[in-house]
């Protein structure tokens, strides 16, 4: 066994009696100023308990709307290579150029935040062999993506979408259900919603189009933001995404990309507007709209909500289209494709506005109040009783005085109260009390899940949890 060679000690070196500590540099807006409380990072918020009422109501409506019609629950990793995001959303795309989250992780790979999870689906639509499987392959998720933008109300750094995703069915059948589900999702939620609605055709009858669009737009280059001059220049398509004033007036009088779609296009097209009308659903065809990603063919849509006059950024609460070259854009076999997206925060806001804000969870109907270890013990088994009979109880555990208990039983404002002491733990029994007459009856403790049950009757009950 080789020995290792003794270091030598190291020298004393000499410091001054005074040194200044190093001065470290003044917080940034982004690190939370100088407050000693720990703070969120820009862009970022906290979901608080009483705001979960509308949250779990549109992600309940979107799951059972989800299965009602047939598509699968998969969730997809946060976490990706970031090539591809670069790949498949288009390196003029805002996304790409000035929003994603890329960094380099420990194994040296250039991995990326999902900012939205279209491309994610493909790719594992791709990677499990999916296409092999019956046709079409549908699929939902629902999460959180994460965006470098600029925040602002109903927009946030990490944000929440509910996705429904199609592949392997080109029919025009497929993108109009798509629109029903996702109007159906509104129609669930109490929200008065509309469609807008163009189609983009293919990247080959695109190409003409392109060339008219940065004519016109070069004529009126003066009027043009220095971003929209780049999008001009770099991806031409872009620019009728754009949110500057002066160049949504002069899109007034922009060529329109319906006009140079081919046959083919157009049939799909008619075909895809003929089944919306068929179910009745309020649409207005808008032939400025691509979406924002460079994946898209065909029809595009977005939701808005029917009395919103808003800006065009804050109004759409989500959106979608066909997106065919996807999979093969990414190695696989080509496969025609549609989905959509919903965020989850603009639909909460606009659930708010109209005043829709169901309870967190049912209801309590009896307050179960004890008085001592004995009767904790006790009630930890009689709480999961009723839990398991679908009756909603609420306690106080942590309290010991039973004014403070039944103080809280009135805020709650249950009609029945539970109380169970020291005696009555040692007769095997439990008091009754009903909280709007003040009548109180002593019964056996073990029939007082049936007793409380036909006190109820006239109340509906859930279902019991254990059926």
């Amino acid at each position: 066994m080789p020995f290792r060679k003794k270091s030598a000690a190291p020298k004393k070196v000499s410091v001054p009696e005074k040194e200044s500590a190093p001065v470290a540099a003044a917080p940034t807006e982004e690190e939370g100023g100088n407050s000693k409380n720990p703070e969120l990072l820009r862009g970022f918020r906290d979901i608080m308990p009483e705001e979960q009422g509308r949250w779990n109501l549109v992600r309940d409506t979107v799951r059972k709307l989800a299965e009602a019609y047939s598509f699968d629950r998969i969730d997809l990793p946060i976490l990706e290579r970031a090539d591809l995001f670069l790949r498949t959303l288009g390196k003029g795309t805002d996304v790409v150029e000035k929003e994603m989250y890329i960094f380099t992780d420990p194994s040296n790979r250039s991995v990326a935040l999902r900012p939205e999870a279209t491309a994610s689906a493909a790719r594992a639509y791709i990677n499990h062999g999916m296409l092999d499987r019956p046709q079409p392959v549908k699929l939902w998720y629902l999460g959180p993506m994460f965006r470098h933008d600029r925040p602002q109300a109903g927009r946030y750094r990490q944000f929440y979408q509910a996705g429904f995703e199609s592949f392997g069915a080109e029919e025009p059948i497929v993108d109009a259900q798509l629109v029903v589900i996702g109007m159906q999702i509104f129609k669930d939620l109490g929200l008065d919603v509309k469609v807008e609605i163009n189609s983009i055709g293919t990247a080959e009858c695109r190409k003409a189009y392109l060339a008219e669009l940065v004519a016109y737009f070069r004529t009126h280059r003066a009027k043009l933001s220095e971003d929209d001059k780049r999008r001009l220049q770099k991806n031409p398509l872009r620019i009728l995404d754009s949110k500057e004033e002066a160049t949504r007036e002069l899109l007034e009088g922009a060529p329109q990309i319906l006009n140079w779609l081919d046959e083919k296009s157009k049939e799909h097209f008619m075909k895809v507007l003929e089944f919306v009308e068929e179910m009745d659903i309020p649409y207005s065809l808008n032939p400025y709209l691509v979406r924002g990603l460079d994946y898209y063919t065909h029809t595009v849509f977005e939701f808005v909500l029917a009395e919103d006059q808003g800006e065009v950024a804050q109004s759409a609460l989500g959106g979608g289209g066909r997106y065919d070259g996807l999979v093969e854009v990414l190695g696989g076999r080509p496969t025609p494709a549609c989905g959509f997206a919903l965020g989850l925060e603009r639909i909460v806001r606009a659930l708010e506005a109209k005043g829709i804000n169901p309870p967190e969870h049912p209801a309590p109907l009896v307050f179960f109040a004890q008085l001592g270890d004995a009767a904790r013990r006790v009630g930890l088994k009689l709480y999961e009783e009723f839990r398991r009979s679908g009756i909603p109880v609420a306690e106080a555990f942590g309290k010991n005085a039973l004014k403070a208990q039944l103080e809280a039983a009135n805020r709650l404002n249950v009609p029945l109260t539970l109380i169970l002491g020291q005696k009555e733990v040692l007769d095997g029994t439990i008091i009754i009390r009903d909280m709007e007459s003040g009548a109180q009856e002593i019964v056996d403790v073990k029939k007082a899940v049936a007793l409380v049950a036909r006190k109820l009757q006239p109340v509906v009950l859930d279902k019991p949890a254990d059926l």
